[in-house]
């Protein structure tokens, strides 16, 4: 375990250090608008000029070279146009305890309602908890979040009379936005505890309980849920991708102050080196989702081997 431990975190690294290089490379292409505040009141010689003082005239090896010796010391770059000459993190910072909050509330959410709707659809194939929860789970994947996240924001802040933007200070501004970023979550787990539980119910084991007269509630209790959930777990850390590219439009949809909305705000801005900053944030996210989401199973299973014939990832 401590080997396969290892082994991950080098990958992971060395995925963070490409996905460094590429982002790192690819903001060099962006216009050197996005490197100054009011670029058009400097004539050439300035432009130049600060381009040299921040290294942006150095060769890209060399450049890349700065890159990663500031990424090590814990240095993203100042904001040079959402708030000039302030730390890229301190201004994440700020922003990243709302980014959190809602999703770790959507996340709790998800769990709340799509493991108990994978349970009925699995005990009640074709009646209605499965056509049912089929039909949302068809819905959500089938069409684009973008449209029943906005029917969601028109209709229900008139038939519930909740805020339609956010607001810190009003907890029920935060319903729409939390409900509307755990519904994809809500079909994932929903499925997939299904598609386990119908995998657990047709094994032999199963067959064998039954025919000694275990009852149908113990058996889906004790053995089905038990062992349908340890592969489930995996896919837990993995759901914060689904939260993480939810939120970026969630956030701007209702005015959010969070990390979301922030990546869109300094995109349009051509803010470069806070774009960069956030990019790499939610790409370490992520790869630490997979991370964990491997290392859970293992905790839930310890007959799970990553290392041997038949087991190895």
């Amino acid at each position: 375990m401590l080997k396969y431990t290892a082994k991950r975190l080098l990958q992971s690294l060395v995925t963070l250090f490409i996905i460094a290089t590429i982002v790192f490379s690819l903001m060099r292409l962006m216009p050197i608008e996005g490197y100054f505040q009011n670029f058009d009141k400097l004539d050439q010689n300035q432009i130049q000029a600060a381009l040299k003082s921040m290294g942006l005239l150095d060769p890209l090896p060399v450049q890349l070279k700065n890159f990663y010796i500031q990424i090590l010391h814990g240095d993203f770059g100042k904001s040079l146009i959402f708030r000039p000459n302030v730390p890229c993190l301190e201004i994440i910072g700020d922003k990243a305890p709302v980014s959190i909050l809602m999703g770790l509330a959507s996340i709790a959410i998800a769990l709340v309602l799509g493991l108990p709707l994978g349970i009925a659809m699995a005990r009640g194939k074709s009646k209605f908890w499965d056509k049912f929860g089929t039909a949302f789970i068809v819905f959500i994947t089938a069409v684009p979040a973008a449209v029943y996240y906005l029917l969601i924001q028109l209709y229900c802040t008139d038939w519930f009379g909740v805020p339609i933007l956010f607001s810190t200070d009003d907890p029920s501004s935060w319903i729409l936005p939390t409900v509307s970023l755990a519904l994809p979550n809500i079909a994932y787990y929903a499925m997939w505890l299904r598609r386990y539980m119908v995998d657990e119910l047709n094994k032999d084991y199963i067959k064998l309980a039954r025919a000694k007269g275990v009852s149908s509630k113990n058996i889906m209790k004790n053995h089905v849920f038990r062992n349908a959930f340890v592969p489930m777990v995996q896919y837990l850390p993995t759901s914060i991708l689904y939260t993480v590219a939810g939120s970026i439009y969630i956030e701007s949809l209702y005015s959010v102050p969070g990390m979301g909305g922030l990546l869109v705000n300094v995109i349009q801005r051509q803010d470069n080196n806070m774009v960069q900053a956030l990019v790499l944030i939610y790409s370490a996210v992520g790869i630490v989702g997979l991370l964990l989401g491997d290392l859970l199973m293992r905790a839930m299973d310890p007959r799970i081997s990553f290392t041997k014939e038949g087991g190895a990832r």
